[in-house]
């Protein structure tokens, strides 16, 4: 989505063909760097109920095979590529130590929800640059946009599993902010939005593009409104919103063009 963005930002509309080789290498990316994120928190997910039963945590694969997997997954990735111009494959090619960077971080810093908002929104950058060639102002405001819709989103993901990551001494935001989270989840949708109106101004959107963040600022309220941080399935329902709220975002972009 978040790849999807970036194509849909410069003010002329995306190819379908393009749509779907992006879609497919973010799909291969994001996969190989959660199979890589599974081999480093191998032993911490076996001490965790929701992880325990991951095919690295119990057993059911090996490292090899793992490894291979990330390599299989990497070579789509490459594949996909050769369908970029040559600015586009470079920003993609220099996220691969941010792929690798990402697991460890849950071990040196409260603020592992932030790495993994550079590293998985990325792909706005290179769907920029494959339309247009460069990284200029409306990429970096989408981009940080997409870096606080994330901070949100996986704070309550990361909330599902506090107890057991406060035990193992794994660090997340779910724990540092705590009761606090939902003015927390406003202050980073708020954020996130001003950033994707100042995203639009600068890319030169149409009204209709400001008249459609209005239900993705609806849906972004949902998520903290009535929150309960206790009940992981909660967390979860609300984490996995965000599918919509990416789309919306999508559509509003495009719709931005079209005005």
């Amino acid at each position: 989505l978040p790849t999807w963005w970036g194509l849909a930002l410069p003010d002329r509309l995306p190819s379908p063909w393009l749509l779907l080789a992006v879609a497919i290498g973010a799909v291969a990316m994001r996969g190989a760097g959660c199979t890589v994120n599974d081999l480093a928190d191998r032993r911490f997910d076996r001490q965790v109920a929701r992880t325990r039963n991951r095919p690295l945590a119990a057993g059911r694969i090996g490292t090899r095979g793992a490894l291979a997997f990330v390599a299989a997954q990497t070579a789509v990735g490459a594949l996909v590529l050769l369908a970029l111009n040559l600015p586009a494959a470079l920003v993609a090619v220099a996220s691969l130590p941010l792929i690798v960077t990402y697991p460890f971080m849950k071990r040196v810093t409260y603020w592992p929800q932030a790495f993994l908002g550079i590293t998985f929104n990325w792909g706005v950058l290179v769907g920029h640059a494959a339309i247009t060639g460069t990284l200029g102002l409306p990429a970096l405001l989408l981009y940080a946009a997409g870096f606080f819709w994330t901070l949100g989103y996986d704070t309550l993901y990361a909330h599902q599993d506090k107890e057991d990551d406060a035990l193992i001494g794994v660090k997340s935001t779910a724990l540092l902010l705590g009761a606090a989270t939902p003015r927390w989840l406003l202050g980073f949708y708020g954020l996130m939005l001003l950033l994707l109106a100042a995203a639009g101004a600068s890319a030169g959107k149409g009204w209709l593009f400001y008249a459609a963040l209005l239900p993705v600022a609806w849906l972004l309220l949902r998520q903290a409104r009535a929150l309960r941080l206790d009940q992981p399935a909660d967390c979860l329902a609300r984490f996995r919103a965000n599918r919509d709220v990416g789309l919306a975002v999508f559509g509003a972009l495009v719709l931005g063009s079209l005005g």
